[in-house]
């Protein structure tokens, strides 16, 4: 093999892939591979833009591997960058940049390994305790640090930058659900930090949207729509998060008491949703579906005091309820009942608002920052001094009392 086809086969190895695989990639055959390899063709100049983003090189970089050796400068021994002529000082730059661009310890393998993990732990959020959940956030994040210092190519290391980056924004919710404001804060600031580095504008969006629904929680709904607001202007066009920012906005503005502006944000998520393709399966905290239209259409209603919302909260229960089992709810069907119950309540209907609210509270499905949701209902239920209202409260309680 010349040396120059050694220099191409150890850049397709450093990459991570066999003959086979990078024949298969770059779109030819493997024969074909080993003609490029043994020096008996060069690649087509239309074959060549594939071949250096599949290596994850520049075109120069290529342009430098595929150099014939008759062009290449004299090579002693084991010195032959010390001594070369000081008119290919350019050359030999290119060769070394070359080099450098394949070299990596962090490799294609573990970054598609953490970012599945991701996902995976994206999708258990409706459904974990939020403290398990940490735990193993932090085990990630704390593995993604280790890698920053690891040598590896650019590419890589703004794959790592973004998964970091979703780690820490995953952490952040988690710490808003437990009430951690400081770590919440700090998480966010990271997140934000690494997409930024990245240039990924999504992650970065989500940390506002996310920062939207920790001030709406406590009850700063104007600094909710401001960052809501934010949000909406970072997110790409038609993405998830462009949807749930609008959602958050449509939120605050319930909260606000501005019927029409909530109306209006309502249709813009109805609308958008109903145009995304989902890329992740459903229950994905970062990836908007057909049942969080629904869940956000419930509540926003509810705040606006709107009976439709009954609509909404019963379909999205009978979609993700369909057995009686309280302890196997996803934690939508929790706040799907708090808002049928506010919904009934305002109707009258007493009896079945505190049957819907109790069996929120006992499924143990409510998380800490939405304990203030449970309470409204509680407060309402006292303030008509149902009978009920007492063992409501006593339920509360017990689920407060579990945070201490």
């Amino acid at each position: 093999m010349t040396s120059k086809r050694r220099r191409l086969a150890e850049c397709r190895k450093a990459c991570g892939f066999n003959q086979e695989e990078f024949a298969e990639a770059v779109g030819v055959d493997r024969s074909t591979v080993q003609r490029w390899e043994n020096g008996k063709t060069d690649p087509q100049p239309w074959q060549r833009p594939k071949i250096a983003k599949v290596l994850e090189i520049s075109a120069s970089a290529l342009d430098a591997l595929l150099i014939p050796d008759a062009y290449a400068p004299p090579q002693p021994p084991n010195t032959w960058l010390a001594v070369a002529p000081p008119a290919s000082d350019d050359e030999f730059e290119a060769y070394e940049l070359a080099r450098r661009v394949g070299a990596s310890n962090v490799g294609k393998e573990t970054l598609r390994r953490l970012e599945n993990s991701f996902d995976e732990l994206a999708m258990k959020y409706p459904v974990s305790p939020p403290q398990e959940l940490l735990e193993r956030v932090r085990k990630h994040s704390t593995y993604v640090a280790q890698l920053m210092d690891a040598r590896m190519t650019i590419a890589e290391q703004r794959r790592l930058y973004i998964v970091g980056g979703w780690f820490q924004l995953l952490g952040a919710t988690l710490h808003i659900d437990l009430n951690q404001d400081h770590a919440a804060t700090a998480r966010l600031q990271t997140a934000a930090t690494l997409a930024q580095h990245a240039e990924f504008r999504e992650i970065e969006a989500w940390c506002y949207e996310t920062d939207a629904w920790r001030v709406l929680t406590d009850g700063d709904y104007s600094r909710a729509l401001e960052l809501s607001q934010v949000a909406q202007q970072l997110a790409p066009s038609g993405s998830s998060v462009a949807i749930q920012a609008t959602a958050q906005e449509g939120r605050a503005r319930a909260r606000l008491g501005e019927r029409a502006e909530t109306y209006a944000a309502i249709n813009r998520v109805q609308q958008m949703s109903g145009a995304l393709t989902p890329r992740k399966r459903t229950e994905h905290h970062y990836q908007y579906d057909p049942g969080k239209s629904l869940a956000y259409t419930a509540t926003t209603l509810a705040w606006v005091g709107d009976p439709t919302a009954e609509t909404y909260a019963r379909e999205l229960i009978a979609r993700l309820a369909p057995t009686d089992d309280i302890h196997k709810w996803p934690r939508r069907v929790a706040s799907a009942n708090i808002d049928l119950a506010l919904t009934l309540l305002g109707g009258d209907r007493l009896d079945e608002a505190c049957d819907a609210a109790q069996r929120a509270i006992l499924s143990g499905r409510i998380v800490p920052s939405n304990y203030w949701r449970a309470l409204e209902v509680v407060k309402a239920v006292e303030a008509r001094q149902l009978p009920e209202s007492s063992d409501l409260r006593e339920a509360y309680q017990g689920l407060t009392a579990l945070e201490g």
